[in-house]
């Protein structure tokens, strides 16, 4: 095989992630950052409801889920703990606006890889290429 066809069979597949949020506005400003950022990393689509978020992840199969804690329903821990009693390799990034230390130890207790308040977003694409390898 020449260099190009080793070149072209190595190369990375896209990052991809899915937005777990019920604010509209945030789920696009979210998926926004992360597109904006290119580099790889692709939304694989963005979930408005909480009970749709396991359907949505089965579907896709991204490689980080984005989600966020305080959801109409059911909290994103334990949405978590839905997708992670399927999925138990599944990397997932609570994306929150009330980040406090019960939630980060309930978060870890769960097994979400990493917690990120909203005011963080820029952030958000770095996050989710530490967990793709990217």
């Amino acid at each position: 095989m020449d260099i190009s066809g080793r070149l072209a069979h190595t190369a990375a597949m896209p990052c991809s992630a899915l937005i777990v949020d019920d604010n509209e506005d945030m789920a696009y400003l979210a998926a926004s950052t992360i597109e904006i950022a290119n580099d790889g990393l692709v939304v694989v689509g963005t979930v408005l409801r909480s009970e749709d978020a396991l359907a949505q992840v089965r579907s896709t199969s991204p490689d980080v889920v984005v989600l966020d804690y305080l959801m109409p329903g059911r909290n994103g821990l334990e949405v978590a703990a839905d997708i992670l009693a399927e999925r138990p390799d599944q990397d997932i990034v609570l994306f929150t606006a009330f980040l406090d230390p019960a939630t980060l130890v309930a978060a870890e207790h769960i097994g979400i890889r990493e917690c990120l308040s909203k005011d963080q977003v820029r952030e958000l694409p770095d996050i989710i290429r530490k967990y793709c390898g990217a």
